[in-house]
């Protein structure tokens, strides 16, 4: 078994952090308040962005502060989500959540100075030792996941990959210089998420094999190890359940090819059977059409295409299209609580309105996650609370606690079976 023994944690881009200050705020709110409700250790899984990073990095000792004020809150940290780089609150994110994308300086000075705050939070942190990768060292480490380069429905230059190439040795080399300084290792994870350059793991498989080639030409004889130790993949169970791969076989194959899964986000998505002969769940469905973020459905067709719509509207969801219409399934990129086996619209609903969840493809995915020799961080990623349906406000602090025991749960189940 390689379950990570470290105290689990909930991703904070579920609340807004535009400041250090409301990143504080939101551990008090929310984090700490978690942790007291289930009197267990928890772990802060931090998104910083952009503009507090920079707040952090303009004095040489707010880093420093930042980091007594996680210890006064008894919180540790040991991975980051530095996918979203600007405001992930704000009234409209949708595509702009892939910006930018990794062919820009600023993805990478973004990363690294990421990086670098995280290197300082293990070194100030003796309880963040991470015992679940001494399988490749003995020493503090850290994890950052990050976008799959770009959206793939965006208008690209013909050597896009080819920068993202470049790009991402530069940040292998950077947090190659950053582990010789601070003694800390940091690795960053790239998630594949639906409709982005990375989505399925053919194409991330098919990737890391050209990254790889690509480091053994360069200038630097030792790039490749450079890669191979900080360049790895974020597993986001919900990402490729809506792609309807089998997690388990995924996760074995990726681990197989060499590919090593440094983070797992404990993720679940929507899915609804036979949507054409499922009126009264379409229009359940249709509850969940917002104007934030983007939701990429996917609908498994008879002969066992995957057609794919970039995002879920209201009037798709009560009149698809006849091919949508005629699949047997389709599936949604919307993180719905983990613990939620099916969505209901309204208490004691009849269960025609219900929808289903992928929470058999997490069970899946964990139980293929404690078979590998080293033991990703594990990180609970539903960041849509505050854009659920329905007329009464959630009791975010009620619905992380009912995730976080729900997982604690499945993971003890795991380990048992």
């Amino acid at each position: 078994m390689s379950l990570s023994p470290l105290p689990l944690c909930y991703c904070t881009n579920v609340h807004p952090g535009r400041s250090v200050a409301e990143v504080l705020d939101g551990l008090d709110r929310y984090t700490v308040r978690v942790r007291d409700e289930l009197r267990r250790p928890m772990a802060a899984g931090l998104w910083l962005a952009r503009p507090v990073v920079s707040e952090l990095l303009a004095t040489s000792d707010a880093v420093d502060r930042f980091a007594n004020q996680l210890a006064e809150r008894d919180l540790t940290c040991h991975t980051l989500n530095a996918f979203p780089y600007g405001d992930f609150h704000g009234q409209r994110v949708k595509v702009n959540v892939y910006l930018p994308d990794w062919t820009t300086p600023e993805r990478v000075h973004y990363t690294l100075d990421c990086a670098t705050l995280l290197a300082h939070l293990l070194q100030t942190s003796p309880s963040t030792l991470d015992s679940s990768h001494s399988t490749f060292d003995s020493s503090p480490t850290g994890s950052i996941s990050t976008l799959p380069l770009g959206f793939k429905r965006a208008q690209r230059q013909p050597d896009f990959l080819d920068r993202c190439l470049d790009r991402l040795l530069e940040t292998a080399a950077g947090l190659d210089r950053l582990r010789e300084e601070t003694g800390r290792t940091v690795r960053l994870a790239i998630e594949p998420e639906p409709l982005c350059l990375l989505e399925t793991t053919d194409e991330a498989l098919a990737f890391f094999e050209r990254l790889w080639a690509r480091a053994g030409d360069d200038t630097d004889p030792g790039m490749l190890e450079k890669v191979r130790e900080h360049l790895g993949l974020c597993y986001d169970v919900c990402h490729q359940a809506v792609e309807f791969e089998d997690t388990a076989a995924s996760i074995r194959r990726l681990d197989a090819a060499g590919v090593r899964i440094e983070k797992v986000h404990i993720t679940c998505a929507i899915r609804l059977e036979n949507p054409g002969d499922a009126d009264s769940a379409r229009a359940t469905l249709a509850g969940f059409a917002e104007p934030r973020y983007l939701h990429q459905l996917t609908a498994l067709a008879d002969s066992g295409e995957v057609l794919r719509q970039v995002d879920l509207t209201r009037e798709f969801a009560l009149d698809p299209p006849p091919e949508f219409r005629a699949a047997r399934e389709w599936r949604v990129h919307f993180h719905v609580p983990v613990d939620a086996e099916r969505i209901s619209p309204v208490p004691e609903v009849d269960a025609s309105a219900c929808l289903g969840t992928t929470r058999d493809d997490l069970r899946a995915a964990l139980s293929a996650v404690a078979a590998l020799d080293h033991a990703p961080h594990l990180e609970v990623e539903t960041y849509t609370w505050s854009v659920l349906p329905g007329n009464a406000p959630v009791d975010l602090v009620e619905g992380l606690c009912r995730e976080i025991q729900a997982t604690a749960a499945l993971l003890d189940e795991v380990r048992r079976g």
